[in-house]
């Protein structure tokens, strides 16, 4: 538990995305939570009653307004105050999303005023010492653009090249490190195979499709970076998990464990690994596979009843790396939890991991935990909490830093070499005097 094992210029941040914290969004993923919400409510009993914190849950998980993004934690409005918590959580690094609806609201029209809005918040950012880390796409979109059939047809890729330029021509001076998509395997999956996102089809060949084009879209979206701003380092938050088999003398699960890994770890890394300059790890989970299905200890589970073992991002990096070679950020890592019994005992034991990690010679950059802010979670609505700091949405959206984060902000604090990456973004160039 040495703070002093990691890399001097070690990124220590939190992960936010624009959907899930800002409110007032205006985009396909709204237009389905209004349509659906009340669908969802009442189906909540058959997907989550099996959880040992249904009761709990459930006035929550019963309510169609829970399935409502609305007003946020209107953190599009309050960002100075949240930045006023990295700084008292110790974090130098912070990545977020850009609400491709907000500053591309119709084909081929751009909104001035959500433009500004990001040089604002990037800049605030910066001049705090914080590195920026963009993230271009995180799962919502325009509605025009779904309209004309989202990342299901190849000609529509040309719409998201431009939204990458545009990004890139505003921000590009300003930030060292982009993401172009986040986990594009659970987009693809969750919306096209298992139908629980929108557009909620079940198509094999359009989830496959779908993948493919995001992997084209990642391409291109390097292309367009590195020709604009060279020197930004380009990635992808790509979800891994930590696959093993749970068979005693069983020849099949360890196949198909390894099989899983493959399609689900490295397939889309592999095709891009031309065009990428670090690797985004997203971690949440170890899954045991027996025969040919998943079959999970029953404890310890996060609130949303997925299987803790936060020591298994150890195997994943060591993995990575030995087959890529390119420096490792991990973009998300958490858990849903809370009354906060078990945030603490993860940090440490994904500290832990990472550390082995790093002594193995795995060349990692940083690591963004799962989430700063309790936030909305997708089909799950507001009942999950992630956040290093808990939200009160009937209290006037009133920030709690969790004792959890406390004690992680202590471990940072003993570091005071958190000065070296906040001196780097503080030195780069301002835009606050823009009109």
């Amino acid at each position: 538990m040495d703070p002093n094992l990691f890399p001097k210029d070690f990124m220590w941040g939190a992960s936010t995305s624009s959907h899930q914290v800002e409110g007032g969004t205006e985009n396909q993923w709204t237009e389905w939570e209004l349509a659906n919400a009340t669908e969802l409510a009442k189906m909540v009993p058959k997907r989550i009653s099996w959880l040992p914190n249904w009761k709990s849950v459930k006035p929550d998980a019963t309510d169609p307004e829970n399935y409502i993004s609305g007003r946020g934690i209107e953190h599009y409005k309050r960002y100075e105050e949240d930045f006023d918590l990295l700084e008292e959580l110790h974090l130098n690094s912070f990545r977020f999303s850009i609400e491709w609806s907000r500053i591309n609201p119709k084909e081929g029209a751009w909104n001035l005023e959500g433009i500004k809005h990001y040089h604002h918040y990037i800049d605030s950012l910066n001049k705090r010492g914080i590195e920026p880390i963009l993230n271009i796409w995180h799962w919502t979109m325009p509605t025009w653009f779904t309209e004309k059939g989202g990342f299901e047809k190849k000609a529509n890729l040309v719409f998201f090249d431009q939204f990458v330029e545009k990004i890139v021509e505003e921000y590009g001076k300003d930030v060292r490190y982009i993401l172009t998509l986040n986990e594009p395997n659970i987009y693809s999956v969750v919306s096209y195979l298992t139908s629980e996102w929108p557009p909620q089809q079940r198509s094999i060949w359009k989830c496959l499709k779908v993948y493919w084009n995001l992997m084209q879209a990642h391409k291109r979206a390097y292309d367009i970076i590195k020709r604009i701003e060279p020197a930004i380092q380009v990635g992808v938050a790509q979800n891994m998990r930590n696959e093993k088999s749970a068979g005693k003398n069983d020849p099949i699960s360890p196949i198909v464990a390894y099989m899983t890994m493959y399609v689900w770890n490295r397939w889309f890394i592999n095709r891009i690994k031309h065009k990428q300059d670090f690797i985004g790890i997203n971690f949440y989970n170890s899954e045991y596979v027996r025969g040919f299905v998943h079959h999970n200890p029953k404890t310890p589970l996060s609130d949303v009843g997925w299987y803790m073992e936060p020591e298994g991002l150890l195997p994943v990096l060591v993995q990575t790396y030995a087959r890529y070679k390119k420096p490792i950020m991990i973009t998300e890592n958490g858990l849903a939890d809370e009354k906060d019994r078990f945030r603490k005992w993860w940090i440490t034991q994904t500290l832990v991991a990472m550390q082995r990690a790093i002594s193995q010679d795995v060349e990692l950059i940083g690591y963004m935990h799962w989430s700063l802010l309790d936030n909305f979670e997708w089909s799950h609505g507001w009942w999950p909490k992630f956040g290093l700091v808990a939200v009160d949405r009937e209290n006037d959206m009133k920030r709690t830093i969790r004792p959890s984060a406390k004690w992680f902000a202590n471990y940072l604090k003993k570091l005071d070499r958190y000065q070296v990456v906040r001196a780097k973004a503080h030195g780069r160039k301002s835009g606050t005097d823009r009109p």
